[in-house]
């Protein structure tokens, strides 16, 4: 399951109810689906899509979303350094980011306005929803893998808009385990999602 990060606070929020109540204020959703027995995670992606339908149409319904696809990444895909460079950097959406983690893991970090910065670090059966507008940045974590289903409220998809003096370069892009919180160096010098 998730778990999040808030460097300049030491602290670190776990599990769902936790964590939804946390990102509620932020306009953010957190949910965590069932994956036992839905559908192999290396399914093809109409596959994966159909596992979820139910959930799909109620975010279409909810959110306002139009469509739905899956994104594969692994350390194999062609240009991920490039793919990876593009969304590492501070920057805003205009329409809410939403995924689905059916395989891997990632790291968001979130920067809203007037707040400190957190990391939500997402793992295989966490949804969750940035809102338009909110800086963020992403990272994927140390095996470079992630399969999720996207949505999307514009059929065109969306496109980063890059913060002037965004703070993306004062923290660890990585994500990191309970093993390294509980180790007492948590927070070094350099912050930490």
């Amino acid at each position: 399951m998730a778990t999040v990060r808030i460097p300049q606070q030491n602290r670190v929020i776990e599990g769902p109810e936790a964590i939804q109540d946390f990102l509620a204020p932020f306009n953010m959703t957190y949910r965590h689906w069932p994956l036992e027995d839905r559908v192999d995670p290396d399914a093809r992606d109409e596959d994966i899509l159909a596992a979820y339908a139910a959930e799909i149409d109620e975010l279409k319904r909810s959110g306002g979303y139009v469509t739905a696809d899956v994104i594969n990444v692994n350390p194999d895909t062609p240009g991920l350094g490039a793919m990876l460079d593009k969304f590492s950097k501070e920057h805003r959406h205009t329409e809410d980011e939403v995924r689905f983690i059916v395989k891997g893991s990632g790291l968001f970090h979130i920067h809203p306005d007037g707040h400190d910065v957190f990391a939500i670090t997402v793992v295989a059966g966490d949804l969750i929803t940035v809102p338009a507008g909110m800086r963020h940045w992403f990272d994927l974590c140390k095996d470079r893998t992630i399969r999720a289903i996207r949505l999307f409220q514009d059929m065109s998809g969306w496109t980063p808009f890059y913060e002037a003096g965004g703070v993306h370069d004062d923290y660890i892009p990585m994500c990191l385990g309970p093993t390294f919180v509980q180790s007492g160096v948590a927070f070094p010098r350099t912050r930490v999602g």
